[in-house]
């Protein structure tokens, strides 16, 4: 048995349809959160940790290691235009060399400079690593000859569910594995 207080046992969180409500990041809760939903009835108990219990001076409770909510949560129609969101809509990939990078390395571009009339909508920003931003600067595309790779679009939640399904994260308890759908080995 496992003392609870010195380890963190998070719940993945599934939607009433058993999927994921996010992957990037991962739809988790910790322990504390699971329980109070689960005496509130507001989750279904999928499965447990085998050997982290908590207890009440009435009762013990296996802490549930993966939850589904009993209310169908529809995803959002339209995604918020955050630098999060259009680094995971572009893959966190410089939209002009097409590198890969970690998110600190990453800065949005707008394709029409600001100081052009541009504005920070979806279809005018796209992420570029430090480099490219300064040599591309507060000039045009057409004027430097750097076009993005793709044309900037706003996304659906959809697409940026199945990019973040490509990110998977560093920790991945075993009992999640029928829930996600990554092609990697789940670390355990």
């Amino acid at each position: 048995m496992v003392p609870v207080s010195s380890q963190h046992f998070p719940a993945l969180v599934l939607n009433a349809d058993f999927r994921p409500l996010s992957y990037f990041p991962l739809s988790l809760w910790s322990w504390q959160e699971a329980v109070k939903a689960v005496f509130l009835d507001r989750v279904s108990v999928l499965s447990e940790y085998e050997d982290a219990v908590v207890h009440s001076p009435s009762m013990a409770m296996r802490l549930p290691s993966v939850i589904a909510l009993k209310d169908y949560i529809p995803s959002a129609r339209k995604p918020a235009f955050t630098r999060f969101n259009v680094f995971l809509r572009d893959n966190f990939s410089c939209q002009y060399c097409h590198d890969r990078l970690p998110t600190h390395e990453l800065t949005f571009d707008h394709v029409i400079p600001r100081a052009k009339g541009g504005k920070t909508t979806w279809q005018n920003v796209v992420t570029a690593c430090s480099p490219c931003n300064l040599l591309k600067g507060s000039r045009l595309p057409s004027e430097i000859g750097m076009h993005p790779h793709r044309k900037p679009d706003q996304p659906s939640s959809r697409l940026l569910q199945e990019n973040g399904r490509t990110f998977p994260p560093h920790y991945l308890h075993e009992s999640w594995r029928d829930y996600l759908y990554w092609n990697t080995e789940l670390e355990t």
